[in-house]
C-alpha cells in the first residue's frame, strides 16, 4: 500500500516510531521537571512528541484567563479509549513480549503511560476480525468462545488488566448467528438480515453466556450495545435493527435476562451515527427500565455532534458516550499536522463538551496494509496507532492516539467536568475537570498558528503559560 505522507514523514522513522530504539523519548517523558503544575505538549509537527512538562503556581497574569467554578458541575466520566478488536488483538500478539508490553504500558498504565481507561470489544466478529463468526454457529452444539477470544483478545485483555486493573470494557455486536435471523439480502447470510422474533430470547441469552464467559476469565464486561450500527446492512457482519425492534428486544428481552442472571453490565442503545436521533428518543420515549439501560451510544459518521446535546436535552437522566471514530485515506487520516487538532476538537473535546461521559475511538492497532480487515468492511482504515508488517516492531502513532491520551492522562474515571470561562475571546477549545482525589485538570487545543500566553486559576491557585501554536495541552494540578 501507498501512504499519504505528509513532508515531515519523509523517513521510514518518521512513519514508524521503532520502540525499541524510542527509549531515549520515552525516558524523557517519564523524568519532567518538577513542579506545581504538570502538563503534556504534542504538536502537529511531532517537535513535542507528548512531551511531560511542569510550572509552577504564580501571581503572573496573561490578558487570557481561564477560570474554573467547580461548583458548575456536569457529567462524571466513565473513561477513554480505544477498541482492541480481533485484528487489534493479532497484531498486538505478532509483536515481542518485551515491545508489546512496553506498548501497553505506554498506552494503558496510570502512572507509566497515557492512562487509556476504556475498551471496546466485538461481541463475536466485526469487519476488523480473522474471520465471520459467531459464538453459537452450530444450534445444536450451543454457545463457546472461539480461537479468535481465547487465542487473540482474551489474552490481550488480560495483559492489559494487569498494566490498568481498572480498566472498563464495552462490548457490540456485529451480528446474531445467522440461524437466528432472516435473510433479506443479497445472498451473504453475515450481511444484514433482521432478528426472527421466535430467538429473541435466544438471543438475549447469548448476551449472557458471552459476558459469564468473559467473567469466567476473569474480565469483567462493564456495559454492552444491542448492535453496533444497527441501521448499517452493508457491513462484512452485519444485523438490521428498527428502533421498535431494538426497543422489543431489549426491553422484553435482554434486560430480564440480566437481572435474571444477577448481571450489572450497562446496556447503552443506538450505537450509530449523529443524523438519527429519532431512533433513540423513540426507544426512551416508549419507556425503558432505568437502573440497566443507561443511555445511547454515537459515532461520527454521519451528522453533527449537536446530536448529542439534542438527546441530552430531551432525557437529561441518560449517559451519552461515544463509541466509534475511525481515520483513514478518505479524511487524509495520517496528516498528522492536519488531524491532531481537528480530531481533539471534533472527536474527543467536542463529545465531552457535549455530555458524553466517555470517548471511545476504533482500532487501537491496525498493521501497516489497513488490516487485517473483512471484505465488506472497512478496507481504508488506520488504526490509532499503525504497525509495520515487515517487522511488527514499527509503530506509526496517529491523531488519534494522542487524543485520547491527553484525556485520559489527566482525566481519570469518576472525574466530573467542570465549568470554565475564559475572560477574552480566546480561538482556544478546551474541557475542564475535577477529578476524584480532589486535583484539577484542563484539556485544550490550540488550532492556531500563533503562541498563546493564558493563566488559568481554580480561584486560589493560579499558573500561566504559554501554549505553542497547532498544538494540544493537558494539564493537572493538585488543589
Amino acid at each position: 500500500m501507498k501512504y499519504f505522507i505528509n513532508p515531515i514523514f519523509i523517513s521510514v522513522i518518521g512513519l514508524f516510531g521503532c520502540i525499541a530504539c524510542s527509549s531515549d523519548d520515552n525516558n524523557s517523558k517519564k523524568t519532567s521537571e518538577q513542579g506545581d503544575v504538570t502538563l503534556y505538549i504534542t504538536t502537529n509537527d511531532r517537535s513535542q512528541d507528548f512531551k511531560k512538562q511542569a510550572v509552577d503556581f504564580s501571581n503572573e497574569q496573561s490578558s487570557v484567563v481561564i477560570t474554573l467554578s467547580p461548583d458548575q458541575r456536569y457529567q462524571t466520566m466513565d473513561g477513554f479509549g480505544a477498541a482492541i478488536t480481533g485484528s487489534t488483538a493479532y497484531n498486538l500478539l505478532q509483536m515481542t513480549q518485551e515491545d508489546r508490553t512496553q506498548f501497553l504500558k505506554e498506552t494503558f498504565s496510570t502512572t507509566e503511560g497515557m492512562g487509556y481507561s476504556y475498551v471496546r470489544v466485538a461481541i463475536g466478529c466485526s469487519d476488523f476480525s480473522l474471520s465471520e463468526y459467531t459464538c453459537w454457529d452450530d444450534q445444536a452444539k450451543g454457545f463457546g468462545l472461539t480461537d479468535e477470544e481465547t487465542k487473540y483478545v482474551i489474552p490481550i485483555l488480560k495483559e492489559i488488566l494487569a498494566i490498568n486493573p481498572t480498566l472498563k470494557i464495552l462490548g457490540s455486536p456485529w451480528t446474531c448467528p445467522i440461524w437466528m435471523k432472516n435473510q433479506d439480502n443479497d445472498g451473504n447470510p453475515w450481511n444484514g438480515g433482521r432478528l426472527k422474533t421466535q430467538y429473541y430470547a435466544d438471543y438475549a441469552g447469548y448476551f449472557v453466556k458471552w459476558i459469564q464467559a468473559f467473567e469466567q476469565n476473569n474480565i469483567n464486561i462493564y456495559s454492552v450495545t444491542p448492535q453496533n450500527e444497527p441501521l448499517n446492512d452493508g457491513n462484512s457482519a452485519s444485523l438490521h435493527m428498527d428502533w421498535n425492534e431494538e426497543r422489543d428486544f431489549v426491553n422484553n428481552n435482554l434486560v430480564p435476562a440480566f437481572k435474571a442472571a444477577g448481571l450489572k453490565t450497562k446496556i447503552y442503545v443506538w450505537d450509530h451515527n449523529y443524523d438519527n436521533v429519532s431512533y433513540t428518543t423513540n426507544i426512551f420515549q416508549g419507556g425503558v427500565d432505568n437502573d440497566v439501560v443507561v443511555g445511547s451510544a454515537w459515532h461520527d459518521y454521519g451528522g453533527t455532534s449537536d446530536a448529542l446535546n439534542q438527546i441530552h436535552s430531551a432525557f437529561p437522566d441518560k449517559d451519552v458516550i461515544f463509541t466509534e471514530s475511525s481515520i483513514g485515506t478518505w479524511n487524509d487520516g495520517h496528516n498528522f499536522a492536519v488531524r491532531l487538532n481537528a480530531d481533539m476538537e471534533s472527536i474527543a473535546l467536542g463529545t465531552v463538551n457535549k455530555w458524553s461521559k466517555a470517548v471511545i475511538v476504533w482500532n487501537l492497532m491496525l498493521d501497516s496494509d489497513m488490516g487485517p480487515n473483512r471484505p465488506g468492511g472497512c478496507n481504508t482504515c488506520f488504526g490509532a496507532v499503525d504497525i509495520n508488517r515487515s517487522n511488527y516492531k514499527d509503530i506509526r502513532k496517529n491523531s488519534h492516539y494522542y487524543i485520547i491520551g491527553h484525556l485520559s492522562s489527566v482525566v481519570k474515571p469518576g472525574a466530573t467536568r467542570i465549568d470554565a470561562k475564559s475572560s477574552a475571546t480566546t480561538e482556544l477549545i478546551y474541557s475542564a475537570f475535577e477529578n476524584t482525589d480532589g486535583s484539577y485538570a484542563l484539556v485544550l487545543s490550540n488550532n492556531t498558528t500563533e503562541n498563546k500566553k493564558i493563566t488559568i486559576t481554580d480561584g486560589t491557585n493560579r499558573f500561566t503559560h504559554t501554549v505553542p501554536p497547532k498544538s494540544i495541552v493537558s494539564y493537572s494540578w493538585e488543589k
